[in-house]
């Protein structure tokens, strides 16, 4: 069975979710709020968590933005009693795989998290053995080992990041439509949130670009989605 850890302050919601989610296959582990989240991840080693946003103590914004600062690439579905756009994006920018807002369907819960899963087992999300490295604004992207590093300091990258920065990098110059990007990186744009490419274009900006604002590596094609120029022969870049 796979293992989820299911964090929520509602004892009767956690203990109705487990039943339900262990009548579809898997193994469901329950805390209250993210004070034994640590030893949780560490002892039972689940492969998805599905975390509630409004959690006494250490919410859930709170706990995926620490989890991810740390390198942990687990997948994260964030449940919220509220559904509004800009929640969602917040979800998204501190590291959740998807957002499911209260109150749902069950069913729609585990739909969610078999696609999730789906997404961190396809290949887009995994090393690239033939992609070689490229090297960009004091940047090396080493597509096999899926690093990035600068200055010898490595940087985790989530699966989500590394499969939109590997997508862009293979298609350097090529202008890339959201939809296609979400296509390579997530196997199903229909599964996906609309804005989830911007959101990790946002991130990404953040982490490599001198300027997020005026980015010139990853940079916006308006009507069309995004374009990954590499530096001009000559300066320093490589690619192998």
């Amino acid at each position: 069975m796979k293992k989820i850890l299911l964090i929520d302050d509602d004892a009767e919601l956690r203990q109705l979710l487990a039943a339900y989610l262990g009548r579809h296959g898997f193994d469901t582990l329950l805390l209250p709020d993210t004070r034994q989240l640590d030893a949780f991840l560490d002892r039972y080693q689940p492969q998805l968590l599905v975390l509630d946003l409004m959690l006494p103590g250490e919410d859930g914004l709170a706990a995926c933005r620490r989890l991810r600062a740390r390198g942990e690439t687990r997948p994260v579905i964030m449940l919220t009693a509220r559904d509004e756009p800009v929640d969602r994006v917040i979800g998204l920018e501190m590291g959740a795989d998807d957002y499911l807002g209260k109150p749902f369907d069950p069913r729609e819960l585990v739909a969610r998290i078999e696609a999730v899963l789906r997404r961190g087992a396809r290949v887009p999300s995994a090393p690239d053995p033939d992609g070689g490295m490229i090297d960009f604004g004091g940047w090396r992207f080493d597509r096999g080992a899926r690093q990035l590093s600068k200055d010898e300091q490595v940087v985790t990258l989530t699966s989500g990041e590394f499969a939109l920065l590997n997508a862009l990098v293979a298609n350097a110059n090529r202008p890339m439509k959201r939809e296609r990007l979400l296509e390579l990186t997530r196997g199903d744009a229909s599964e996906s949130f609309d804005r989830a490419i911007d959101v990790q274009i946002h991130r990404l900006r953040r982490l490599i670009e001198v300027d997020p604002a005026h980015p010139r590596y990853l940079q916006t094609v308006w009507g069309v989605g995004y374009v990954f120029v590499p530096d001009a022969p000559g300066n320093g870049a490589t690619a192998g």
